[in-house]
């Protein structure tokens, strides 16, 4: 059973490449107020979003994001922060801080899974209305950088980023992994083996039909190589706990 919802997000493709064709205002806002309609926890709305619009400053965040050409081209770049810096100004008028919470690791597992939300809600809606859009997880490469450009306040952290414009090509659908390998009732099914496997001769033959594709193999080898060295973003603790997450210090004046 699909219906026009449905078949838009199974239709779902990551967009690299952008026509010059702005993306209308009036769409922008569509697709931020469906950001806001998104479920969140407790109605705290721990997510807030800067648009990156200016063709210069959208240079300046492909760098910073690993050198994407795609930033850079796509008429809107989308920030999408986790946001505790309203719930810090709701506890100042009560003679709160929020000092104590934000040690906890859950503030940051809370705030990544807000973001993850409202960002899949922006591209279902952009999406719908006929634009193209890729998730950028190296808005973290820099984050320090990006924080500073973005002049975020303490309690506000730049977990995901999101192309938005109007697709220049069609690089059409990337096979998932079949159902049985996600979706498990009742307990969880570790072994895996023979749903990865027919996984990889799929991945396998996808690659292989796309010749300007510089990727080789298969799934598990894409996993394994990509965290074949211990992988993180080198900074990122740091710019945690620079804006308040994760900390010891003492709470800044708001």
């Amino acid at each position: 059973m699909t219906n026009k919802v449905i078949d838009s997000m199974m239709s779902h493709r990551s967009i690299r490449s952008y026509t010059d064709e702005p993306v209308d205002e009036k769409q922008l806002d569509c697709i931020i107020r469906a950001v806001q309609a998104a479920p969140n926890w407790v109605n705290l709305q721990l997510v807030s979003v800067v648009a990156i619009k200016d063709a210069e400053r959208r240079k300046l965040f492909s760098g910073l994001c690993g050198d994407q050409p795609h930033i850079a081209e796509a008429p809107v770049f989308l920030v999408f922060c986790a946001d505790y810096h309203r719930v810090a100004l709701a506890c100042r008028k009560k003679g709160q801080t929020l000092e104590e919470a934000m040690h906890d690791i859950d503030m940051v597992i809370v705030g990544a899974h807000e973001v993850g939300i409202a960002l899949e809600a922006a591209t279902v809606a952009a999406e719908s209305l006929g634009l193209g859009t890729v998730p950028i997880g190296d808005v973290r490469k820099n984050a320090k950088e990006v924080i500073r450009e973005l002049q975020l306040p303490e309690y506000v952290f730049p977990m995901l980023g999101l192309c938005i414009g109007h697709p220049a090509n069609d690089p059409g659908l990337k096979p998932r992994m079949q159902k049985e390998a996600v979706y498990f009732e009742e307990r969880y099914n570790a072994d895996l083996s023979s749903e990865l496997d027919t996984y990889d001769e799929a991945y396998s033959k996808y690659l292989l039909e796309r010749p300007w594709n510089n990727r080789v193999g298969n799934w598990t080898d894409l996993a394994a190589d990509f965290y074949l060295h211990p992988f993180h973003y080198r900074g990122v603790a740091e710019a945690l706990e620079q804006q308040g997450f994760l900390s010891t210090k003492k709470v800044r004046t708001l």
